[in-house]
């Protein structure tokens, strides 16, 4: 059982000029290696050999005191004796495991004396900071993460405080990889150009791994690196790759929504919620599904744009806004994209300064980079009338993107959906386990009067955003956009005398898309398979796109009705208790 001294970056430190150690690796004695024999003969010898001379030292020491004499004096034997049991106690505290006697045992049997910590930094005596690794029995893994940082004992010096530093097995690399990692730790080689330079993702992710974990000392234990396609996500969704999160996808359904199944894929780490949202989609299924209308579909962005007076900005939005100017910026907007539809315009002046939100329909793909071009067209069009207008950014924050905004939430945003659903009494009573009254008095109460109390801004719901953002991670969307696209008010009232409930959500800002950006990854892409929306619609363009905001605000339904009515009924704490609480005992996984 070999342990080394983990190679350090050939870096300096802040306090003295360093040199790099030599390759040879420092290693270090153990207890068994005392003799150059078998373990179990070792072993032997020494446990003999320990109970012998404590046998004939406890003979000697009796006849010594039955005839008076002094204790201290030895004899060559007794001398030899005592160094005898010395040795074989050493040796088997060592063996055992004993720390201070491992320590001591555990010299490098190299003459270089340094020392090199996992932040580069050097000590210059053995004793001050020892790292032994104990042996790993699992087969090298891709990367240096494969060893567990339990197997770290720290030995501390008494006079340095600790360093915390997670220790871990080197990649198998080739010298070429290691000359590498060495240059990207000194600064030579850029991180962010590793994959450029190797023409390989998987190998600039390993190396670049391999580099940050010795620059930081913190081992990536937990973090995956196989079973990954770095190549899908080169120059559109990640820079700078060490690994990938595991979120564990569950599925709710079937939800009944305009005569046709879904079962929803949703990413979380929340207990319950996919559950509860299941629970929905069946009372929703058994109250003979849901209906939804998708009243608006356009994706906006809006750039702020200065002059030297207030009157040119209100001249310019004069311009924008005529009608008879429109097809002219239209055309000159659509020629980025064949998808790309302009919609409307709509300005507002803040004294010098214009905002002019671009809305346009963009087919399939959620729209952010198509409307962006189609702005950059215009303004650069409006550039020849206007020689005076200073374009301060594409996006002067009127659009309003990934910031909860009022304009998002009463002029709408990507697709606007209304969805609703007629649960019956025997429904509510059996599977929601409340009834009609207890749930319209509290939506009154929570959703619509607690919310304003609150002062919430679109904020008109129990948990939508719970929805949004599992639905947003198992499909590929960007989850940041969960901010507007959980703009959401549900509705809830009595009818058919009162025996049946009318659940309704109205969102108005649903932003996604079934085209670029995540929803090409595997993971991601299999999901909107599952949901038979996966890519773009060839037949009619942007219906994919359409079905899955209305799949989303379908979700949003099944998962206000079923967590309202565990409120209503007072389940919420005792069902969280029981399926969003772990039963492992993090007191002994910690010790």
């Amino acid at each position: 059982m070999d342990m080394n001294l983990r190679h350090p970056p050939n870096t300096k430190t802040s306090t003295s000029a360093s040199t790099a150690p030599p390759h040879e690796d420092v290693k270090f004695k153990r207890a068994s290696d005392a003799l150059p024999l078998p373990l179990y003969l070792t072993n032997g010898i020494f446990f003999i050999l320990f109970f012998s001379v404590a046998y004939f030292l406890l003979h000697r020491w009796r006849d010594k005191i039955r005839t008076s004499t002094p204790l201290h004096v030895l004899s060559l034997s007794e001398i030899s004796a005592l160094f005898c049991l010395l040795a074989s106690v050493i040796y088997l505290l060592g063996f055992f495991g004993i720390d201070f006697v491992q320590s001591f045992i555990s010299r490098p049997t190299s003459h270089d004396h340094h020392v090199w910590l996992d932040d580069g930094h050097q000590t210059n005596s053995i004793d001050e900071e020892q790292y032994i690794l104990k042996d790993d029995s699992r087969p090298p893994g891709p990367c240096p993460a494969s060893l567990d940082s339990s197997q770290v004992v720290p030995h501390h010096h008494p006079s340095v405080a600790p360093i915390t530093i997670s220790s871990f097995k080197p990649l198998s690399l080739s010298e070429e990889d290691e000359e590498i990692i060495k240059s990207v730790v000194s600064g030579t080689i850029p991180s962010y150009s590793l994959e450029s330079k190797l023409g390989d993702c998987k190998r600039a992710a390993a190396i670049r791994r391999e580099a940050l974990q010795k620059m930081t000392g913190k081992s990536l234990e937990g973090m995956p690196l196989e079973g990954f396609d770095y190549e899908s996500i080169l120059g559109q969704c990640c820079e700078m790759p060490v690994g990938y999160v595991q979120i564990p996808v569950g599925v709710a359904g079937p939800l009944l929504l305009d005569g046709k199944e879904y079962t929803v894929p949703m990413a979380t780490t929340e207990g319950c919620l996919v559950a509860s949202t299941n629970r929905g989609c069946k009372a929703i299924y058994a109250s003979g599904g849901a209906t939804s209308v998708l009243f608006k579909d356009g994706m906006t962005r809006a750039p702020v744009v200065r002059f030297g007076s207030a009157k040119r900005a209100a001249e310019l939005k004069f311009f924008v806004v005529d009608p008879l100017n429109f097809d002219t910026l239209a055309t000159v907007f659509n020629r980025s994209s064949r998808f790309a539809k302009l919609q409307g315009i709509q300005c507002a002046v803040a004294g010098k300064n214009l905002y002019m939100r671009f809305s346009c329909s963009t087919g399939d793909a959620m729209g952010m980079n198509m409307v962006s071009k189609g702005v950059q067209n215009v303004l650069d069009f409006l550039h020849n009338d206007f020689p005076d207008m200073d374009v301060i950014g594409i996006s002067g924050n009127f659009c309003s993107d990934k910031k909860p905004a009022a304009v998002n939430w009463i002029e709408g945003r990507g697709k606007s959906v209304v969805c609703e659903a007629i649960i019956k009494e025997e429904v509510v009573k059996k599977v929601l386990k409340t009834n009609v009254g207890a749930l319209v008095e509290l939506n009154m109460l929570k959703n619509l009067t607690g919310s304003a109390v609150a002062g919430a801004l679109g904020g008109f719901n129990a948990h939508a955003s719970n929805i949004v953002s599992a639905i947003y991670i198992a499909t590929g969307q960007d989850p940041a956009q969960n901010v507007e696209s959980s703009h959401c008010i549900t509705m809830m009232e009595p009818i058919n005398d009162g025996k049946d409930l009318h659940i309704s959500v109205t969102m108005p800002s649903i932003e996604v898309g079934t085209v670029g950006g995540g929803t090409q990854l595997a993971s991601q892409s299999a999901c909107l398979n599952l949901l038979g929306v996966k890519g773009a619609n060839k037949d009619k363009p942007g219906s994919n796109s359409r079905a899955l905001a209305s799949i989303v605000a379908g979700s949003v339904l099944a998962g206000e009705v079923s967590l309202m009515s565990a409120i209503a009924a007072g389940q919420l704490v005792k069902s969280h208790m029981k399926y969003n609480r772990s039963s492992k005992d993090f007191t002994n996984i910690a010790s």
